[in-house]
């Protein structure tokens, strides 16, 4: 079936029919002696995991979580409940042993102690005592510091009126007349004697002296320093330029025509000499030995082994993998099919041989015979049941007379010794067991042997 598959989308080469033929007997006998007991035994691997599934794991499962929400439900629901509970009785106890310990006590403390207490210490003593000091500093101040503060004030200004005042005035005048009479003119003849000396001696002498300096500047330091200073232009000019021009024209000549024809030549040479001596061989190696050997080698060996190696995978792939992948499916499949076949001949087996005659044994023989033992049971057991009730009645008749026999017996007896005895109630009927009258008296009341009888 897979071949023709095959043949439709991809009809095989010419001369591979052979192949195909030879190939497809042995995987068939193949595929019935090898993959057709491992397909029966993974067929059977699968039932038993779906009926283990089915009739063990998914109950056990179901049973698992009927158990736990039953637990949760039950168990640990009521128990985190109460240990809520718990927990909030404990806080509350806690909170209010607090309140109780550490925070009542010092509120109480605070509000029916220290409030009023400082209140009425307030009232009835420190405000009391702060007005009677506030009386009794006001009481000194009136009576005896205002008084001493004006004899005071009066003395004060006695003493700046009577003495200060004209020592200060005394004091005054003579400071004037001191400096009037004698500091001013004393002051008057220094100035004189300063402006004196100032006009008539100080200023012609620093007149001379600068008339000296600025002769001496003008007529000798003025010439020598201009002369001086005219040769060493002249020297610098003369002497000392020429050969500095020299020097300097002599070192941008020698920089120009000698260092930089120099170090230009250096800088092209430097780099061709690098080149030439450590990148053109490896260049030229690599460019003339390298690249061709390396393409030669690629172009004429490794690719026509490439080609080749990918035609005989492709070949090796489509030939061999792919028909063997077909053939194992091809078994697989026919293996399950067999397996399947199998299976339902089994089941036909078990249904035809064992189930089906269960069920008309069942059906045709047990449940007749069930019903008939049923029946027979029933009425056995009825019949028991009033044989049982019968016997149990004559019993209590024959236990009735003869008790009856007894007590006739021994009244006979004990009237033959001690006499007739008092006339006793008849007995009700109704307090005797196993009676079969109907209870129509009612029940006599008791005799009590501590009382006397009327």
């Amino acid at each position: 079936m897979d071949l023709e598959k095959h043949g439709r989308h991809e009809p095989p080469p010419a001369g591979q029919g052979c192949v195909y033929a030879l190939v497809r007997i042995p995987v068939r006998i193949l595929a019935v002696v090898i993959v057709l007991p491992v397909r029966v035994v993974w067929d059977l691997l699968v039932l038993g995991a779906r009926a283990v599934h089915r009739r063990a794991l998914r109950p056990a499962g179901d049973l698992a979580g009927r158990a736990c929400a039953w637990l949760l439900r039950y168990v640990l629901a009521p128990a985190g409940s109460a240990l809520a509970l718990l927990a909030r009785g404990t806080g509350l106890v806690l909170k209010w042993a607090a309140l109780a310990v550490l925070y009542w006590p010092w509120a109480a403390l605070w509000r029916y102690a220290l409030v009023p207490g400082c209140a009425a210490l307030y009232r009835y003593l420190l405000r009391p005592a702060g007005k009677g000091f506030e009386r009794v500093v006001l009481a000194l101040v009136r009576y005896l510091l205002k008084p001493s503060g004006a004899a005071v004030l009066w003395t004060l200004a006695a003493v700046w009126r009577y003495l200060l005042k004209p020592s200060g005035a005394a004091a005054a005048w003579t400071v004037s007349a001191v400096w009037r009479c004698l500091l001013k003119p004393s002051g008057a003849a220094v100035l004189w004697t300063l402006a004196a000396v100032w006009r008539y001696l100080l200023k012609p002498s620093g007149a001379a002296a600068a008339w000296t300096v600025s002769a001496v500047w003008r007529y000798l330091l003025k010439p020598s320093g201009a002369a001086a200073a005219w040769t060493a232009s002249a020297v610098w000019r003369y002497l000392l330029v020429p050969p500095a021009r020299a020097a300097a024209w002599l070192v941008g000549g020698l920089y120009r025509y000698v260092l930089t024809p120099a170090g230009h030549a250096l800088a092209w040479l430097a780099p061709r000499t690098f080149a030439a001596l450590f990148v053109w061989p490896w260049a030229a190696l690599w460019r003339y030995a390298v690249v061709p050997a390396a393409t030669g080698t690629h172009r004429y060996l490794l690719a026509p082994l490439a080609r080749a190696a990918g035609r005989l995978a492709r070949g090796l792939y489509r030939y061999v993998l792919t028909p063997l992948g077909h053939f194992a499916a091809a078994t697989w499949r026919l293996a399950g099919r067999v397996s399947r076949a199998l299976g339902r001949g089994l089941v036909w087996l078990w249904r035809g041989c064992v189930a089906r005659p269960a069920a008309w044994v069942h059906r045709q023989v047990a449940t007749p015979v069930g019903h008939l033992v049923r029946e027979v049971w029933r009425a056995s057991r009825a019949a028991a049941r009033v044989a049982w009730r019968t016997s149990r009645s004559a019993a209590g008749e024959v236990w009735h007379t003869a008790r009856s026999a007894v007590r006739d017996a021994r009244a006979g007896v004990r009237q033959a010794l001690f006499g007739t005895p008092p006339r006793e109630p008849a007995r009700s009927r109704a307090r005797t067991l196993g009676s079969t009258t109907a209870a129509g008296n009612t029940p006599a009341p008791d005799v009590s042997l501590h009382k006397p009888q009327v």
